[in-house]
């Protein structure tokens, strides 16, 4: 079992100065690593936010998430050469982008995208530009090349090494245009994963993730894919989503996979917690899945 090492990216580049940010102190403070045995590998500190749309890309803030990523991956990277998992605290969606760059730079993996949204917009359908509407799509080469092509190594991801797991936005992304996702990237909608059951249906994923050729995969964990009545403290809500069980039974069994070669955590926003309860049950959550990974007991 790896040790675990804790990586605060409070980066909001892809969003806005919300509150996110502030994840990384509120699930430390909510008692995240207690019993874990983990160990803190630094925090990347994003650059200024501009809240004007770049009129190249259509998105905000491009330049700095590009910028971001590569300081994230650098300090990813490291962590994964030293043979420890880590376990990466947004921010916003975006700082997939430098996490998967830091696998990239190693070889081929996959992604175990765990999100209420599908996050696929191309600039153009997305009201706002925020990339963290974006980034399953750039990671996987669609969007314009300053985020698609990293360090000259796009797409990040290929479309078969790929599972969107639980989303409830179908109807949502539609509606707005979004471009619809390629046949090649596995889906397993909430519905699905209702009808499997939560732990099949995340076995199926993982089975998925690590039938092919790449090295291993990385988790990725938006919170909004929870039931919006036990946690609303997300910017945008929807109906719906997995209950604690579920996703405490989707993480262990992601984790306890000796491939899964790290996590983020990102857009819980302790804002909109005022009382902290939500943090200190995703903190709970959060240890019983990594307790998989560790064998330390939560």
């Amino acid at each position: 079992m790896r040790e675990l090492a804790i990586i605060e990216a409070p980066s909001v580049l892809g969003l806005r100065p919300s509150g996110v940010q502030d994840l990384p102190a509120a699930l430390l403070d909510a008692g995240l690593t207690a019993g874990l045995g983990a160990v803190r590998a630094g925090r990347v500190e994003a650059p200024a936010y501009d809240p004007r749309r770049d009129p190249d890309t259509g998105i905000l803030n491009p330049v700095g998430i590009a910028r971001y990523s590569v300081r994230l991956a650098d300090v990813v990277g490291d962590v994964l050469d030293r043979g420890h998992f880590p376990v990466v605290l947004g921010g916003d969606c975006s700082i997939l982008l430098g996490n998967l760059l830091a696998l990239r730079r190693r070889g081929r993996h996959g992604l175990l995208f765990l999100d209420g949204h599908t996050d696929f917009y191309q600039p153009a359908a997305e009201p706002a530009g925020e990339a963290a509407s974006m980034e399953l799509a750039l990671a996987t080469g669609r969007g314009p090349r300053l985020l698609t092509d990293l360090e000259g190594r796009g797409p990040l991801l290929r479309d078969e090494d790929v599972v969107a797991f639980g989303f409830r936005d179908t109807a949502e992304s539609a509606q707005a245009g979004m471009q619809p996702l390629p046949p090649r990237l596995y889906a397993l909608d909430l519905d699905e994963v209702r009808a499997a059951g939560a732990a099949t249906a995340a076995r199926r994923a993982v089975d998925r993730l690590t039938a092919g050729a790449s090295a291993g995969f990385w988790v990725h964990l938006d919170v909004d894919v929870l039931d919006d009545a036990v946690m609303p403290a997300v910017d945008y809500r929807l109906p719906g989503g997995l209950t604690w069980p579920e996703l405490e039974s989707v993480l262990r069994t992601a984790l306890a996979d000796e491939r899964a070669r790290g996590l983020d955590v990102t857009i819980f926003n302790p804002r909109l917690d005022p009382e902290g309860t939500i943090a200190v049950r995703l903190a709970e959550c959060l240890r019983r899945g990594l307790s998989a990974r560790t064998g330390h007991r939560s």
